[in-house]
């Protein structure tokens, strides 16, 4: 179960050594944002180190450089040798930018003898890609996951802000509802954004719990005190592990059943599925 994804700059062992012994479930090695352009060589070598330690905690998945950049080549020449968990592609504007970083990475596997590995897209980085977001469910079968992004989509519709202490503007709320769907269209994962307040942790908090109850099944996160507070917010409850167990229980006895009634409440076949996912996120 993934519920928090860790960025971790690329070209900081330090950071990554505090970040692969703390309680994040995967670690995004960013080749991307937080390395700079005269740095990008050398990141791409730490990461491939990064990547060949011996792994016995989190996930490790790698943000490259988006397509438009004429970087992306070089970075999967880099990392795909280690077989990272995954590839985060970053400003994907559409399914067919997608398709064509699984074709780049098939062209890898099949060098390296590598399992198809996943690819986490961030979704709505630019204008043109939220029109797109809705046309995954055909994307190649690499897609694990659609995440949303506000910081360069600020820059992209020339805003001259995303969001106030309250939460975001409706420009990014609106980016925020569309990677949801796309991604509950496509059958994969959705990812909720970075919490950009660092200190204040009833941010993160409101952010990760608002996430989780509209459909959200992780988030990611750029500071390591954010952590615990994403993985609280995305683990089931008790009571939700209890009410799962007891609808699972009572469509298995009756099968052909539609509905079923459970403390006193009608209960559906929508129910039962969400019940499963429930006991299915704790195996997982």
């Amino acid at each position: 179960m993934i519920r928090s994804l860790l960025f971790v700059p690329g070209d900081s062992r330090r950071k990554f050594d505090k970040a692969v012994a703390g309680d994040a479930d995967a670690l995004i090695l960013d080749l991307e944002d937080s390395v700079a352009a005269s740095g990008k060589a050398a990141a791409r070598n730490l990461v491939a180190e990064m990547l060949a330690a011996p792994r016995s905690g989190p996930l490790l998945f790698v943000r490259v450089n988006d397509l438009g950049t004429g970087l992306i080549l070089d970075d999967l020449a880099a990392v795909m040798p280690r077989a990272p968990d995954g590839i985060v592609l970053p400003k994907c504007q559409s399914p067919e930018d997608l398709n064509r970083v699984a074709n780049y990475l098939a062209a890898f596997e099949a060098a390296h003898g590598l399992d198809p590995t996943r690819i986490l897209a961030i979704a709505t980085e630019t204008a043109g890609s939220l029109f797109n977001v809705g046309r995954y469910a055909d994307a190649d079968e690499r897609l694990w996951g659609l995440m949303w992004g506000a910081e360069d989509l600020a820059a992209s519709l020339g805003a001259r802000e995303n969001r106030t202490a309250e939460g975001y503007h409706e420009p990014f709320r609106l980016a925020r509802n569309l990677c949801l769907a796309g991604a509950a269209a496509a059958g994969v994962v959705a990812v909720d954004t970075i919490c950009a307040v660092l200190d204040d942790m009833s941010v993160i908090e409101s952010e990760a719990a608002s996430a989780r109850r509209d459909g959200f099944a992780a988030k990611a996160v750029i500071h390591p005190k954010h952590v615990a507070a994403v993985n609280a917010a995305f683990a089931p409850t008790e009571e939700e592990l209890s009410w799962a167990r007891k609808v699972i229980a009572a469509f298995d006895d009756d099968p052909s059943a539609g509905v079923v009634r459970i403390d006193g409440k009608m209960v559906d076949k929508p129910h039962e599925r969400a019940a499963r996912a429930i006991l299915s996120a704790t195996q997982t």
